[in-house]
């Protein structure tokens, strides 16, 4: 139930309504975006990107603070569609056996993802990602211009 709809509007009823779960039947007979679209709007609106040009590549720079480079994954989706996604977790077991207990919870955990729409110069077989100091680097190498077509010479016959 969307209570918004109501004239109600409260960030903790947001937190509220994202922990109820809705049948997914229900989910379909609303004209509400499904929960997979909003979980991934939520994702990509909390990853900050900068995309840098450079005169033969595009870099995709994204702050990756304490996840491995082997939790990321950087793929190309519809031919030209980068996608850099993965999850921040906190190790619930351990904090539960060590006896932690938070008294302060602001960064960000869960799910995490940018997709950016590649120019027609992209080469998509020229993709290199590194991540380093808690920082992503996505480069993505230009296709050279294509060369300028040399104009077609026609034979003029004498009629």
């Amino acid at each position: 139930m969307d209570l918004r709809n109501f004239g109600i509007e409260s960030p903790i009823l947001s937190i509220l309504e994202d922990m109820l779960e809705f049948p997914e039947e229900q989910e379909k007979t609303r004209n509400n975006p499904s929960r997979a679209y909003v979980r991934d709007a939520k994702a990509m609106a909390a990853t900050p990107a900068d995309v840098i040009e450079y005169p033969t590549s595009y870099v995709f720079v994204v702050d990756m603070p304490g996840i491995k480079a082997n939790e990321i994954k950087v793929q190309v989706e519809n031919d030209n569609v980068l996608v850099v996604s993965g999850e921040r977790k906190r190790d619930k077991e351990k904090d539960e056996k060590d006896g932690v207990k938070y008294l302060r919870l602001e960064r960000r955990v869960g799910k995490f993802m940018r997709k950016f729409a590649l120019p027609e110069n992209a080469n998509m077989d020229a993709i290199s990602a590194v991540c380093q100091d808690g920082v992503l680097r996505v480069t993505v190498e230009k296709l050279p211009p294509p060369e300028p077509k040399k104009p077609k010479t026609v034979e003029v016959k004498v009629a």
